[in-house]
């Protein structure tokens, strides 16, 4: 059976209300991102069906490793979030995986890929330096000298990009994201559009974030993998050492073969069903939910839009 989960929704100042379209009941106006498949301590999801219902991801992660095929590892490895940017988020950056072991109690690092789900016109995200071999990219962010530095996107619905740890980035006002990323919660901030001084004390990070940026050299691989498989549109989004990224485009019946021993699975659009070893589950628009190692049979009937993600 599936492990179906509910989100943990989190408030922010730059947040909004647009995730009510996910079937989302949202506690403030001001909600600005859904945790959809979680099991960090900041934010574990709690599963919702089956004989787990009412444990939290890694309570399951922790007790019963033989769904996830044994996988070695102490920290349940991957996370999904959407993010309604009613505002622009913080510019900001985050360590890899040997910077946050040693400096944030043993965390993973944070290398992490956006689906642009939804976009107002002329929305922006800055994604690394204008001129990523300039020799004074650090100093004028030491100097606070911004005009001009960043790299500023104007983005629409469809869109993917792959932000790795190290790289200055940041979404803008009016962007929905679905975001796939290896399970952490660090974040250094470079700027934050004056918000640091405000009630909420968010500060800033300048001397972590100075020591981990860095200017990959990487290149936007949105479609550039699609292929078509019982008529339905596959498009491998991204595969690295961290995770692949994979939107399906459903209309019909498929025959899905899992390609490790779990996957992470949203569905981003439309409604269906997932049958798994002939067990039927409605699915819809919102829904979040993990196959595992046991779930050996499985078709997905209907009309959606999924994005499935694994290691």
């Amino acid at each position: 059976m599936p492990l179906f989960l509910k989100p943990v929704l989190k408030d922010k100042v730059w947040g909004g209300k647009k995730l009510t379209t996910f079937g989302y009941d949202l506690p403030s106006d001001t909600v600005g991102e859904a945790w959809t498949i979680s099991a960090h301590q900041s934010g574990r999801c709690e599963i919702t069906t089956g004989r787990f219902s009412g444990c939290t991801l890694d309570e399951v992660w922790d007790s019963h490793r033989e769904l996830f095929g044994d996988f070695p590892s102490h920290e349940f490895p991957l996370m999904t979030k959407l993010i309604d940017a009613q505002g622009p988020l913080s510019i900001h950056v985050h360590p890899d995986d040997a910077y946050a072991y040693e400096n944030e109690d043993g965390q993973y690092g944070k290398s992490e890929c956006w689906y642009i789900v939804e976009a107002e016109p002329g929305a922006e995200i800055i994604y690394g330096f204008k001129d990523e071999e300039a020799p004074d990219n650090l100093t004028r962010l030491q100097q606070q000298d911004y005009d001009g530095l960043f790299n500023k996107v104007e983005v629409q619905a469809g869109d993917f990009y792959y932000v790795p740890a190290g790289m200055v980035h940041s979404i803008g006002a009016g962007v929905l994201v679905y975001e796939t990323m290896q399970s952490s919660d660090v974040s250094y901030r470079l700027y934050d559009y004056g918000r640091e001084y405000d009630k909420n004390h968010r500060g800033l990070n300048k001397t972590q974030a100075f020591e981990v940026l860095e200017t990959p050299d990487i290149e936007n691989v949105s479609t550039t993998d699609v292929e078509y498989r019982e008529n339905h549109k596959r498009t491998q989004l991204v595969s690295n050492d961290f995770f692949t990224m994979v939107k399906w485009e459903i209309s019909g019946t498929l025959n899905y073969m899992k390609p490790r021993e779990f996957v992470l699975v949203s569905v981003i659009d439309g409604q269906g069903e997932v049958i798994t070893d002939g067990e039927i589950f409605a699915i819809e628009k919102g829904s979040n939910f993990i196959l595992t190692s046991h779930d050996l049979d499985t078709v997905f009937e209907g009309d959606f839009e999924l994005i499935i993600s694994y290691l």
